[in-house]
């Protein structure tokens, strides 16, 4: 018999909720990308930022204290790893 390792699936706004105070990088689908501490989602993944900055071409275009996005114009949220 072969026994598979089922592992329980992740759920993505689960994962998203766990990484509420920590740093993401957000890429809306208009290509504008913002850097900051996620300080809430909901269930619609919109999201408050705080300490955002906008990025453009990899560099620093904007710093902004609060960003609010709304969760249709996300393209993808990445939690950064913190060390």
């Amino acid at each position: 018999m072969n026994y598979v390792s089922q592992a329980t699936p992740k759920r993505p706004l689960t994962t998203l909720q766990k990484g509420v105070n920590k740093k993401v990088t957000v890429r809306l689908k208009s290509d504008i990308e913002y850097k900051g501490k996620m300080n809430n989602v909901d269930s619609y993944m919109n999201l408050i930022m705080t300490d955002a900055e906008e990025i453009s071409n990899g560099k620093t275009v904007a710093n902004y204290g609060r960003v609010i996005v709304r969760g249709n114009n996300v393209l993808f949220i990445k939690l950064e790893n913190e060390l």
